[in-house]
């Protein structure tokens, strides 16, 4: 049987490989279907299929594709996904590689936002708690808007017949298209950029459809709203629209007008108001300088102011009560102190230390003498043991021995015990009490069961 007509697994795979490369149908795919066996895997590539009523084909999104999905995909969500089909060579199979993934439809529009919005409420971007006063007298409004469009003409007119003072500054941005959200966090980073110069900023724009108002339900527009240091009013779309951008906003408006409104006091208003609190300060001043008035006739008029003296009496008298007590408190004081004295110096005398000296100064000399009396003792006993020992270490001197005409003999400095250790014609040291004598050994003798042997 010939081997070479039969390929190998990798290469069937390879040539497959190259065939779906090769084909240009399957280099930009368009794919719409529902989301299967999707499981979200936080900071890594995402693996599911995409399904409809006949059939369904493994997906594969890498990391850096789905990092750019501006909704969260759930399960079962019908979506757009746009790729290429290519063959994964270690398993033989074929899957579809997407790039880019948006839902399907305008429901899914809804659903982007809901889900959006879920997040920046978990966020704490629309409590109530961040929702700031908006000043009651502007120096200068900045405004967010289309500069073609109707609602800075509105806003003009607004503010120009309610309040002339208030500094109208628009900043024109795209409210509209793709670039739009883009255009509007530009136009509002200049306002903030222009530190505290603006009182309160207006961002809106006309009404229209879900997609029309879609700018202001971007995420980066809603957080850049929250950042602004200064109150915001949004007024996007009528008002039966609600974007994010108003559910984040300080203060919500249904139209321009009202925007501009919310922004400045009515100046006709205001001067009635000013004009009605100077009417009533001026019957409060003229109230207080009579009470004042009639107070200061019955001062004039008191008993005391004709007769001052009188004033001193009644103080006069509590000074005499108040030295006397000081005086009395001083004695009492001062006897309490006495006693105390008295009690101190009796508790010394009875814990008089002088005694307790004269017993500790007794015991020393008692234990001094019988210290001194144990040291003797102790000396005597010590010496006769000294006595001792040297009596027996004389009595064991080999010296002695040698004496007696005993001797001992060495070989190469060790001191020979036993036949054992010498054989013929070896020198030994031996050793006399008056010197020593080299000898050469002649022969060997071993006792041995008391019979001499050679």
């Amino acid at each position: 049987m010939e081997d070479n007509k039969y390929l190998t697994v990798s290469d069937l795979n390879y040539y497959i490989t190259q065939k779906f490369k090769n084909d240009p149908y399957l280099h930009k795919v368009f794919l719409q279907g529902e989301l299967s066996n999707f499981r979200f895997r936080r900071n890594s590539h995402q693996y599911f299929s995409l399904k409809d009523e006949k059939s369904k084909i493994n997906v594969v999104m890498f990391r850096s594709h789905f990092d750019q999905v501006k909704f969260k995909p759930e399960e079962g969500m019908k979506v757009y996904i746009t790729g290429y089909v290519n063959v994964y060579g270690p398993q033989g199979s074929y899957q579809f590689y997407a790039e880019s993934m948006e839902p399907a439809g305008l429901g899914a529009l809804y659903e982007q936002l809901q889900q959006l919005q879920k997040k920046l409420a978990q966020a704490g971007l629309f409590d109530q708690g961040h929702k700031r006063q908006l000043p009651h007298f502007p120096d200068h409004i900045a405004v967010v808007t289309s500069a073609s469009g109707a609602v800075i003409h509105d806003i003009l007119v607004t503010v120009n017949r309610r309040f002339p003072h208030a500094q109208v500054d628009l900043f024109p941005a795209q409210v509209q298209g793709d670039r739009a959200a883009d255009s509007l966090v530009g136009a509002m980073k200049q306002i903030a950029d222009a530190g505290d110069k603006y009182d309160v900023m207006i961002i809106g724009r006309g009404g229209g459809s879900l997609e029309d108002l879609w700018p202001f339900n971007e995420e980066v527009v809603v957080r850049q709203v929250y950042a602004m240091a200064m109150p915001v009013i949004s007024s996007v779309g009528h008002e039966t629209d609600t974007t994010l951008c108003d559910l984040v906003a300080d203060v919500r408006a249904a139209t321009p007008t009202a925007a501009a409104e919310y922004a400045t006091p009515n100046l006709p208003d205001e001067l009635a108001g000013i004009h009605q609190l100077q009417s009533r300060l001026l019957v409060s001043v003229q109230n207080i300088i009579r009470v004042r008035r009639e107070a200061l006739k019955r001062i004039n008029s008191a008993v005391i102011m004709r007769e001052p003296a009188r004033l001193y009496d009644e103080q006069a008298q509590t000074l005499d009560l108040l030295r006397d007590r000081l005086h009395n408190t001083m004695l009492h004081q001062l006897e309490r102190e006495r006693q105390a004295y008295q009690l101190t110096q009796q508790k010394l005398t009875a814990v008089n230390p002088g005694k307790r000296i004269a017993q500790i100064l007794q015991e020393e000399g008692f234990y001094q003498q019988k210290l001194i009396s144990n040291m003797r003792q102790l000396l005597r006993e010590n010496r006769h043991r000294l006595a001792q020992s040297a009596q027996q270490l004389d009595d064991y001197s080999p010296l002695k021995t040698l004496d007696r005409g005993y001797l001992y003999a060495t070989k190469d400095r060790e001191t020979v015990s036993s036949v054992k250790q010498v054989k013929q014609a070896d020198e030994l040291s031996l050793h006399f009490k008056d010197g020593q004598v080299v000898a050469r050994v002649t022969a060997v003798r071993r006792n041995k069961n008391a019979n001499k042997e050679k």
